[in-house]
């Protein structure tokens, strides 16, 4: 039966109240056992002390009689010294005795009549030694070979024995008290410890048990966690297969559209130009000056739409890039962005080798950077470098604007993040420093390529873009009736 009791508290919630409760129960019983021991210690000296005075009460009166015997023998004074330091004694003894027993009616009695009897017996003593400093000594002989002082002193001893028989008893009395006292204390701090031991027992098993079932719901989130980041971790590669896929698309609709433009829409401008030159060069001199102006007009037309169609392709697919390689791709452009946006634009760029799809990420890098820089940066100078070291080609583009806090979350960071992952898509790293006042930095890494001309680099060059964009504007800027006629 105690076992299953105690089977049932193991786990129970009132383990550590009980415990609690046991303290406070055991510091109750020692306080408890301690106040009443210290009373009955204090009750104790008390009587002891009463021993003491009952005890000098009758040793100063013998001491007296003593020296009253002396001074009667010799008649020195020098015995009347110690009489008197005696009396003294035995009034004080008398008076404290007086004092404690006051309120005890069983030992009032006697101290009444010890107090009666020690001044019956000094006053026997003064009595003798005032008959014998007036020169009476029969009397003085006569009065102390009665037996007046001999009873009285033996009624004294008799009271004296009797209150220390009862101090004795008292005492005896207390000292069992204490021992009782302490015996209890003894029993009970036994059984709280005992009872504390149980509930500490109980409570180190609730402890236990719950560390064990908080360690089993660690290892169910540890669990959980694990296949969240697993299940995020695959997301995140998909999620980057996805963003890859899409940006390879994304380029490949740009160049199928540019070869669409340079292919289509270029032959039909050329076509249309051609046709112009040749109205021209049939009307001649019979032509109005109205319809020489709207053939001005209608040539300048077909020259911006050339334009045009030249900078969406260039937009589209930098054939700069193809034809002429990325530093002089990133010349033309940083040139063109800084009459555009009139900044100072200071380059250091080297030859590197890369690999054509590392050189459009690098072009589109500078790119987006530049479009910053011109919607944000309020810069008065930019400084592009692209320098190849230990194997990795470094790309800094930095700017003297407003900067930024780049621990603070903004809103639009989407060009940034593209620009990022860009770069990480081709094994790179990218990092941004800016600060309020003191300017943007964007550095860039990315490992050149190895040696060798990938599948990419072989498409690429077979099919540039560059050159017909140049050559079809030239020719028609070029034809005059002559030659057209030739």
């Amino acid at each position: 039966m105690p076992g299953r009791l105690i089977s049932r508290l193991r786990g129970s919630p009132f383990a550590f109240p009980l415990a609690a409760l046991t303290a406070l129960a055991m510091f109750w019983i020692s306080e408890a056992s301690y106040q009443d021991a210290k009373s009955t210690l204090d009750t104790l000296g008390d009587r002891g002390v009463a021993r003491s005075e009952i005890q000098t009460l009758r040793h100063g009166i013998a001491e007296a009689e003593t020296a009253q015997r002396g001074y009667l023998i010799t008649g020195r004074p020098e015995y009347l010294h110690p009489y008197e330091q005696a009396r003294q004694a035995v009034e004080r003894s008398s008076e404290w005795l007086s004092r404690r027993y006051a309120q005890d009616a069983s030992a009032a009695a006697l101290i009444l009549r010890l107090h009666e009897l020690t001044e019956e017996k000094f006053s026997e003593l003064k009595t003798t030694i005032d008959l014998h400093d007036k020169g009476a000594p029969e009397a003085w002989r006569e009065l102390v070979m009665s037996n007046i002082g001999k009873e009285k002193m033996d009624a004294i001893r008799d009271l004296s024995n009797q209150l220390l028989a009862m101090e004795t008893s008292r005492v005896d009395k207390d000292r069992q008290s204490v021992y009782q006292t302490l015996l209890l204390n003894r029993i009970g701090v036994t059984a709280m410890t005992a009872l504390s031991l149980l509930a500490l027992f109980m409570y180190l098993r609730q402890t236990a048990a719950l560390d064990r079932q908080r360690f089993e719901q660690q290892e169910v989130i540890q669990s959980e966690r694990d296949r969240l980041e697993a299940e995020v971790t695959a997301r995140t590669g998909q999620l980057k297969e996805l963003a890859l896929h899409l940006q390879t698309v994304r380029e490949d609709e740009r160049r199928h559209l540019a070869r669409e433009l340079h292919d289509e829409l270029g032959a039909l401008l050329t076509a249309a130009k051609l046709d112009a030159a040749r109205l021209k060069s049939r009307l001649g001199k019979a032509a109005t000056p109205e319809v020489t102006e709207r053939m001005a007009h209608l040539n300048e037309a077909l020259n911006s739409g050339i334009a045009l169609k030249r900078r969406i392709i260039e937009d589209l697919r930098p054939s700069s890039l193809s034809n002429l390689g990325l530093v002089a791709a990133l010349e033309i452009l940083v040139r063109e962005f800084s009459a555009r946006v009139e900044v100072e634009a200071v380059c250091d760029l080297k030859p590197v080798n890369l690999r054509p799809s590392a050189e459009l990420t690098v072009y589109r890098l500078v790119q987006e950077a530049l479009t910053n820089v011109a919607k944000y940066a309020k810069a008065t100078q930019i400084r592009i470098s692209v320098l190849a070291r230990s194997g990795r080609v470094e790309i800094t583009v930095s700017d003297n604007g407003v900067g930024f806090d780049t621990s603070v979350p903004r809103l639009a960071t989407h060009g940034l993040l593209g620009m990022k992952f860009r770069v990480e898509s081709e094994n790179g790293e990218m990092t941004i420093r800016s600060a309020p006042g003191q300017g943007t930095s964007i550095v860039a890494s990315i490992p050149e390529a190895e040696p060798g001309l990938d599948d990419e680099a072989v498409e690429s060059a077979a099919t540039p873009l560059a050159a017909s964009p140049a050559a079809e504007l030239a020719l028609p800027f070029s034809l005059s009736a002559s030659s057209y006629r030739a």
